[in-house]
């Protein structure tokens, strides 16, 4: 089973940049999809990025497209997330998981339900 760690969040203004990193421990992230994931208070988790390990292959939802870039460092076993032209609307816990199928699948699947275990989460928090 692969253990997931994420960190890089922080707070930052309003147009501000970050990049979260999604590591792996334990078996790696192969042939599997990682998404990037978040949840904001009172909200429920939803999907935000996902790339093909082996194919590289990459899905975002609309609110992020041209922001936020998913990348992935094979021997570092690392997912990253870079966070560009940030909004208060992008506050949230980010979180990763691991999932098996295609980048558009995943996004498909139910956050509370349809995943095993998740990490801590990083906090990212953009004030305007």
């Amino acid at each position: 089973q692969v253990q997931l760690v994420e960190s890089g969040g922080g707070s930052v203004q309003a147009g501000g940049s970050l990049r979260l990193s999604c590591a792996a421990s334990g078996r790696t992230f192969s042939s599997r999809v990682v998404g990037w994931f978040r949840q904001a208070p009172g909200k429920e988790r939803e999907f935000v990025a996902a790339i093909g390990w082996t194919s590289g292959t990459t899905n975002y939802v609309d609110s992020v497209k041209g922001r936020f870039t998913i990348s992935r460092d094979n021997a570092k076993n690392t997912v990253y997330l870079q966070m560009n032209s940030l909004r208060p609307e992008d506050t949230a816990v980010y979180y990763c998981n691991v999932a098996p199928g295609s980048v558009w699948s995943i996004r498909l699947m139910r956050p509370s339900v349809d995943f095993g275990s998740w990490g801590q989460g990083t906090q990212v928090t953009v004030s305007s």
